[in-house]
């Protein structure tokens, strides 16, 4: 199966600089994957079409701002650190720019409180790298660092807050899972009442989402580990909506993956760890049955994965649609319901 393969004319105009008020307003396009048929509503008719008893999944993690500028204590020159994960401690996985100024060794000051040493580096190219602080790490990169949004988007958030869901809580991702900015309180609320489930899972953003496919053969593609973490209460209400004949419905490609990884046998199974699952046309899903999601970009993961659930034909077909009904793309545009 080839890259090229998962490859759409975008006009630039389509994609989106900044995000929809209110967040539930956003366009969304119902694919069914089954027939291929498209329907045409916005966010806030989402109800319409989850059932009592269904369980939406959401991925709870919160974006910290993960790009710091600094400089090289020996020679002044200005070094980034954008940090991927956490590791342990102190230490971080990274992305460093530019690369021949963060050699082990090399020390990066970012300020009177915070300096780190590069340790080493990675098979993906980045580095491992050492913090020294005075005071409270979190509250020290909250003041010195930056909210890491997509290169694509050029505008700068008046509220940083727009880049979170309003749900997120579990502080660790470099970048947001975008299909649950579309969610407001009210709406969550309106789901619930309607009696369907809301369960969370915690998938931290990093790499292995965002990183493009540099080879022919998507299958030769390898994902970059990213933190994923499912409770007790979260698998067993899964579980259960199985056993009731309701439907698992995942709102984004993390809580996808998430799922899928703790699903391996078909029962989510509570657990947490490392998961670079990478789910392409082909794939069985064990526990996804249907999901939310933005419209992402020619050539990547997350189109190959939403591609392995709709079926590539219909998933190109909706894109197609999209494009010639002047939709939102990416990281702030509208959305899709595949169901």
């Amino acid at each position: 199966m080839l890259l090229s393969d998962f490859d759409y004319v975008l006009p630039e105009e389509l994609i989106a600089q900044h995000p929809c008020e209110p967040r539930d307003h956003s366009r969304l396009l119902v694919l069914d994957k089954e027939t291929g048929n498209i329907a045409h509503q916005h966010f806030y008719d989402l109800p319409e079409y989850l059932h009592a008893g269904d369980t939406l999944v959401f991925n709870d993690t919160r974006v910290i701002p993960a790009r710091l500028i600094g400089a090289k204590s020996e020679t002044g020159g200005k070094v980034e650190v954008f940090l991927l994960s956490r590791k342990n401690g102190e230490e971080w996985e990274a992305l460093v720019k530019p690369g021949k100024k963060a050699r082990p060794g090399a020390i990066i000051q970012f300020s009177d409180e915070l300096s780190c040493e590069v340790l080493s580096t990675t098979d993906f190219g980045g580095r491992m790298v050492r913090f020294r602080f005075n005071g409270i790490f979190e509250e020290i990169l909250d003041k010195l660092g930056q909210t890491p949004l997509p290169p694509y988007i050029k505008e700068q958030l008046a509220d940083k807050e727009r880049y979170q869901t309003v749900y997120a809580r579990e502080r660790g991702s470099a970048a947001a899972p975008t299909a649950g900015l579309h969610f407001t309180k009210e709406l969550m609320k309106k789901i619930q009442d309607k009696g369907i489930h809301l369960a969370f899972v915690t998938l931290h953003v990093g790499l292995g989402t965002f990183r493009p496919v540099n080879v022919d053969d998507i299958k030769d593609h390898v994902m970059h580990r990213e933190f994923y973490s499912v409770s007790p209460e979260t698998a067993s209400l899964i579980n259960k909506t199985k056993e009731q004949g309701g439907r698992v419905i995942a709102v984004g490609t993390t809580a996808i993956r998430t799922l899928e990884t703790a699903g391996a046998t078909g029962i989510v199974e509570p657990q947490s760890g490392w998961t670079e699952i990478f789910i392409y046309p082909g794939y069985e899903f064990q526990i996804i049955d249907a999901a939310v999601t933005n419209f992402h970009l020619p050539k990547s993961t997350l189109l190959m994965l939403i591609s392995a659930l709709a079926g590539q034909q219909h998933v190109f077909a909706a894109y197609k649609e999209a494009v010639a009904q002047k939709y939102r793309f990416f990281s702030f545009g509208d959305a899709m319901l595949i169901i």
